[in-house]
């Protein structure tokens, strides 16, 4: 029986999405107002508004809008986190959490909060009258919110679990409990129930085609994400509690999850009306950047961002992708998330990926392009002077973050498939369609696919990471593979190495420019050189154009980076402090320790 007197303050009814012109949506606060839980969820209206409470728990700077987007996932073999050491998002970068670090509480409550906010819809939905015994249309928009509510708690549980493995995860909403401070719950078991709910959740949404497009969740969105978390289930995660280091794991029945990512990816395959690739991989982003829609949905999950403020809003384009100069037309942006020099040389010269994926530019006061030398390269999909209509002054760039593409669900199955029965002929057609579009017009030039199940292995975990550069998504698929001790480990791991050998022009890199030559015509930039052939035959800069800093930016001796009390060179800088058993794992914030009164054991190496 539920107490009539339980209260839901406005943070779940007062958020409303409301269209504007230039813009998909933006999300506007309305007044305060106190109803109580039958009353929040009684109706489709007001259902519908609670529910726009819990996704809003997905975005704003606690969320996908800066930190869950672009602070957690460096440093990586992609990118890093620009600056010195300091206890806030470059303590993230350089794996130096401490429990105090200002960057690791809030997202924590937020997504907890999400998934409260969810459990009171997934809660109080089916017990609304209009659910049970309304109209037919009533009834089906009441069970489409009951599945959103449940896909949106798994994505909230999936990046706690993600970012500090064993959490409190309830399943009930507070008032309906007795203990609030729930002991840490097993991951795996965790992760079964969120799993069984998102089978429940597909049968109650519709496919993308049958309703109204918006930024709510449809079926895709949910077998997409039931096969991402299906792929961690069963994936590698460290494992152990403080104080000593813990070790990477994954369960013996790890297949049977590799099964279900395989059927959901295969399913969504074949629904190519629904959601397909985009035919050229720069107007994903952008589409995303002019408000636009893709007709072919490959983004087929994406947080929804408005209002102009910390809460709700993203700072894409702001804080990270393509500098640009606050006197300029776009106003202040980028510089927040830099790409190594290593990722730029990852690419083929012709894979269209390249050049959306890396900002390799900035811009100017005077709207004039200038390039960046090769360690300060930018992340590049959400780019401000991308933006449409312009944007020229504001913290906030009010771009959604796109969470799953279909591109993702074409390499998942891969990638299960793989791991299941071998690179079969399903397995390598849907890697090759990932890399003929990044190859377009040069098909040919995407190279043999591997027949032998390890290499094939290894030719996903690179395709990932052309694919995925900068969208939160490879430093986690390195942990689930066990595979980021290998990247970052101190002297030894494979960033490093692969950046001496580009500063030194040995291996792979051994036509790599020391220099540049550059000039503007107009805005844009003209180079004299290419950054894939040496430059020795040019011993002095020729007449009217400008040298840049190119390979030989890696290996200038004051390129240090602050690591605490002492500076480092870039090279050694580069996720200093990562340790294997440790830094696989956030720790628990000390407050967070302290409410739980010695309850929450932490995570090891903390």
């Amino acid at each position: 029986m539920q107490p009539k007197n339980n209260i839901i303050t406005a943070t779940i009814l007062s958020i409303v999405l409301v269209y504007t012109s230039g813009c998909r949506k933006w999300i506007e606060v309305e007044p305060v107002t106190e109803v109580s839980v039958i009353e929040a969820f009684s109706s489709v209206d007001n259902a519908y508004k609670s529910l726009i409470g819990v996704y809003d728990e997905l975005q704003g700077d606690n969320g996908y809008g800066i930190r869950v987007s672009l602070y957690y996932p460096f440093d990586s073999d992609e990118g890093i986190v620009s600056g010195g050491l300091d206890n806030g998002r470059r303590g993230v970068g350089r794996y130096d959490l401490q429990l105090s670090n200002s960057e690791l509480r809030n997202p924590f409550i937020q997504l907890n909060r999400g998934v409260e906010k969810a459990n009171l819809a997934i809660d109080q939905i089916p017990k609304s009258q209009q659910y049970t015994s309304g109209t037919p249309a009533q009834q089906k928009e009441m069970r489409r919110m009951h599945g959103e509510a449940l896909t949106l708690r798994a994505q909230f549980y999936f990046d706690l679990i993600r970012h500090w493995g064993d959490v409190p995860a309830p399943m009930l909403p507070a008032y309906k409990r007795t203990d609030l401070y729930a002991p840490r719950a097993n991951r795996d078991s965790t992760y079964d129930i969120l799993l069984a709910d998102l089978a429940v959740a597909e049968d109650l949404v519709p496919w993308r085609t049958e309703v109204a497009r918006n930024e709510r969740i449809t079926k895709g969105a949910v077998k997409a994400l039931r096969a991402r978390m299906a792929l961690y289930r069963g994936g590698f995660s460290l494992r152990g509690v403080a104080p000593g280091n813990g070790t990477m794991q994954r369960t013996a029945d790890y297949l049977k999850y590799y099964q279900i990512a395989r059927d959901e990816c295969a399913e969504l395959m074949q629904k190519r009306e629904q959601h397909s690739l985009n035919p050229d991989f720069e107007n994903i982003w952008k589409s995303l950047s002019a408000f636009a829609y893709d007709p072919s949905a490959e983004i087929i999950f994406e947080v929804g961002a408005g209002g102009g403020n910390g809460n709700s809003d993203s700072r894409q384009g702001n804080y990270s992708g393509v500098v640009t100069n606050t006197a300029s037309r776009y106003g202040p942006g980028g510089g927040g998330v830099l790409m190594l020099p290593t990722y730029f040389y990852a690419f083929d010269s012709v894979d269209t990926r390249l050049n959306t994926t890396i900002g390799t530019y900035q811009v100017n006061a005077d709207n004039k392009k200038q390039p960046r030398v090769i360690t300060q390269l930018t992340d590049g999909k959400y780019r401000r002077d991308w933006r449409v209509p312009l944007l020229p002054s504001g913290l906030n760039v009010g771009y959604n973050w796109a969470l799953i593409r279909f591109s993702d669900v074409l390499l998942m199955f891969a990638e299960a498939e793989n791991e299941l029965n071998g690179p079969t002929p399903a397995a390598r057609a849907a890697f090759e369609e990932v890399r003929k579009r990044a190859f377009k017009g040069n098909e040919s030039r995407i190279g043999i696919t591997p027949t032998d199940k390890a290499a094939f292995f290894n030719a996903i975990v690179n395709e990932r990471l052309l694919e995925f550069g900068g969208e939160a998504i490879r430093k986690y698929d390195l942990i689930r593979w066990n595979l980021l001790a290998a990247k970052m480990a101190p002297q030894t791991g494979e960033v490093r190495v692969k950046l001496r050998e580009l500063a030194n022009a040995t291996g792979q890199f051994a036509n790599v420019p020391r220099y540049l030559y550059w000039r503007n015509v107009g805005e844009e930039i003209q180079y004299l050189n290419s950054r894939y052939r040496s430059d020795a035959a040019i011993t002095t800069t020729p007449s009217g154009w400008t040298r840049l800093n190119w390979r030989e930016d890696i290996s200038r001796t004051n390129n240090l980076y602050n690591v605490g009390a002492t500076s480092v060179h870039y090279i050694d800088a580069i996720g200093f402090f990562f340790t294997p058993g440790k830094s696989e794992l956030f720790p628990f914030d000390q407050a967070t320790l302290a409410a739980y009164q010695g309850r929450l054991q932490q995570n090891p190496g903390y």
